[in-house]
């Protein structure tokens, strides 16, 4: 039998305290229908609360809240907790005396945590791509690079379910990524996401199939759902999808998770049948 794994769906709201409890709770939740890892949407801790910095992190530190949270959720629920993002005001790999360590113009790195079972990060991923766009919604512009700075390394993690690679929403548009994941041997790829209305209900689940059929992995895509201000509404549609592209589970709007069995012998069956790796002709 292979282990269940959640997509935490949200309707993140300016309030941090608000939103950590909403999560706190739909993580409880699944993984009383026997999760073994939860993937929380992109900007759960909170989202239309202003500039993000304000809510900025140092990685490690022990005091930050929604570190300690994370953690505090994978140790008591014996579970892998993948973070979303969540704002970081420090670098990857920089030491603490290293002039580069904090970012100094003001913006934040959206990075994806990863805990395992023991409360204890064992990844992490900053969002390479960043969402600067016209988008024919009430907001119109979403221009990420003003308060994000973003990231540069490909990241995949092994854990105690399989083989994780690690991406954010806008990343899924550059199918380049996720073949550099595969070939790294991923075998789950998660999605962090709040993608808009528009652009979800024209491209959200397209996208996701194509990368998880191409790569022969499954994806597990967690959204924002729902409307957080006047001018911002998210898709929601939060899903898994297995290596042949089937949607096991989702959920459409608002609040909860979709959730589902991984089965690592059938995606071993699938690259095996149609050994795609073997077949790529360009790098």
């Amino acid at each position: 039998m292979g282990n269940k794994v959640a997509a935490i769906q949200m309707v993140s709201s300016a309030r941090l305290d608000e939103n950590l409890a909403s999560a706190a709770r739909l993580i409880a939740a699944a993984a009383a229908e026997g999760a073994k890892l939860v993937l929380l949407p992109e900007v759960f801790a909170v989202l239309e609360g202003g500039p993000m910095r304000q809510y900025g992190e140092i990685e490690g530190d022990p005091t930050a809240p929604i570190q300690t949270f994370l953690a505090e959720q994978a140790r008591s629920h014996q579970l892998i907790v993948v973070g979303g993002t969540i704002p970081l005001l420090s670098r990857p790999g920089k030491l603490r005396g290293d002039s580069e360590f904090l970012l100094q113009d003001g913006r934040i790195r959206p990075a994806c945590l990863v805990y395992d079972s023991s409360g204890k990060q064992i990844a992490r991923y900053d969002k390479m791509h960043l969402f600067d766009v016209l988008v024919d919604d009430r907001q119109s512009q979403y221009s990420e690079s003003r308060s994000y700075e973003a990231g540069t390394e490909v990241v995949t993690v092994a854990t105690a379910i399989g083989h994780l690679g690690l991406s954010v929403c806008y990343d899924m548009r550059f199918p380049e990524l996720y073949r550099d994941l595969f070939q790294r041997g991923a075998e789950l790829v998660t999605v962090p996401a709040a993608f808009t209305k528009v652009t979800g209900q024209a491209h959200w689940e397209i996208l996701l199939r194509a990368r998880a059929i191409e790569n022969q992995c499954y994806i597990i895509a967690a959204g924002q759902g729902g409307q957080h201000s006047p001018t911002r509404e998210t898709w929601g549609h939060s899903m898994i999808i297995d290596p042949w592209g089937t949607v096991l589970d989702q959920i459409a709007s608002g609040e909860g998770y979709a959730i589902a069995e991984i089965d690592l012998e059938l995606l071993a069956s699938i690259r095996q049948r149609m050994p795609i790796a073997q077949h790529i002709k360009l790098q």
